[in-house]
């Protein structure tokens, strides 16, 4: 069997709980993907654009992207990232709790490459993560990898 890629992974989410519940998904599944955690839309820009802190951080292979966000919310993110050619080709899956048709919408008009509503329950968040990573890892090519 051929050894797993590890990709960079990149989590913006304010919700401690959230953050918590992927992490553990991560561990659950045996992810050995790294995963980054910026709690806001500024510092998802920032850490995107290797700006302050974040001078030093990878650029990911992935973003999973909340909506609902302080200081900027998600869909300015995701607007300001398929707007930049040095970030357009990160794919960008939006993993929030919204189920507005506009949200879907929006979204898929601002180039997401995939929506997906978090699930409330543990065990099937911990599937929809392991099934993110199955597809971005094994099934997709990636830029650059």
């Amino acid at each position: 069997m051929p050894e797993q890629k590890v990709i960079d992974v990149l989590l913006v989410e304010d919700d401690p709980g959230d953050v918590l519940m992927t992490r553990e998904a991560f561990e659950h599944n045996k992810v050995r993907n790294r995963l980054s955690v910026v709690a806001d839309g500024v510092s998802a820009l920032q850490f995107l654009r290797k700006e302050g802190e974040h001078a030093d951080a990878p650029t990911p292979d992935l973003v999973l992207l909340d909506l609902n966000l302080p200081r900027m919310d998600g869909r300015e993110v995701l607007e300001a990232m398929k707007s930049d050619e040095r970030m357009r080709a990160i794919p960008v899956v939006v993993l929030t709790t919204s189920e507005a048709e506009e949200d879907v919408v929006r979204s898929y008009s601002l180039h997401a490459n995939a929506y997906v509503t978090k699930p409330v329950d543990f065990d099937r968040f911990i599937d929809v993560v392991r099934q993110i990573d199955e597809f971005f890892v094994e099934v997709v090519r990636l830029p650059g990898r």
